[in-house]
């Protein structure tokens, strides 16, 4: 339930369109569906801007399948994370207009558009090991109807591979920069662009890369302003807050 949706179902009763006992029901399930295996958060959109995203993982492909069942009902964009290509060929034969991403392993569904903006998102990444997480950020930020711009394998055992695409990361609104090992690439985005950067450590590096955790320690005690960091591996959390600065 969205914001126009909400006011055509009320106009509709104020013109006479549709019965009140209609309207009660249409909003009989407006904060969230109750199934036997999760609560669809139906307010989502209303309070946030944005509808609930599935995280697949440690969900069955059933449990999936019931909830993008329920979901493909509203005209809110879908998108399920961590999630596998047996679920995709279980939620293809509910729609056609499933896709499945098999590098971000996400799943979309897209029924509506949101307000474009005028600016774009620049996704940079340090190596190809990383394009997993970097294509999560990707997904999310475009499933929300962003224009995004790809930067990939520029990371520092490389640099002047950024150097040659710099110019062009500055155009955009917002950088999301994607890194594993020692994470030291958002360091250096931040020392060259006059936006936000946002940091994303990976699990990829050898052993004293602590599955990541010596890249998120890397970025949190960056010197460089104007860098924040989201959790390990989170994609999804930095296409979604890339989002929200790109539509300030």
């Amino acid at each position: 339930m969205n914001e126009s949706r909400l006011k055509e179902i009320l106009k509709d009763i104020q013109d006479g369109k549709m019965k009140i006992e209609d309207g009660v029901r249409l909003f009989k399930d407006f904060d969230y569906k109750e199934l036997d295996y999760a609560k669809i958060d139906n307010h989502r959109q209303l309070r946030t801007g944005y509808p609930e995203v599935v995280f697949g993982q440690n969900k069955t492909p059933e449990q999936i399948e019931g909830i993008v069942r329920y979901m493909m009902q509203h005209d809110n964009n879908i998108l399920v994370t961590r999630t596998t290509e047996t679920v995709f060929e279980r939620v293809r034969k509910i729609t056609d207009q499933a896709v499945f991403n098999p590098i971000a392993n996400t799943l979309s569904i897209r029924k509506t558009e949101f307000k474009k903006s005028a600016n774009h998102i620049a996704v940079v990444s340090a190596g190809t090991s990383d394009m997993p997480v970097t294509e999560e950020v990707v997904v999310t930020a475009e499933i929300f109807d962003n224009d995004v711009k790809r930067y990939y394998d520029v990371g520092v055992a490389g640099i002047h591979r950024f150097y040659d695409n710099v110019n062009e990361i500055r155009k955009a609104r917002v950088v999301v920069v994607v890194a594993g090992m020692e994470g030291a690439l958002p360091s250096i985005v931040g020392g060259m662009v006059d936006k936000p950067v946002i940091a994303v450590p990976t699990s990829v590096g050898y052993g004293a890369n602590f599955g990541g955790l010596s890249a998120l320690l890397g970025m949190l005690t960056s010197c460089a302003s104007g860098v924040s960091v989201v959790n390990i591996d989170n994609g999804f959390g930095a296409g979604y807050l890339a989002s929200m600065i790109n539509k300030l």
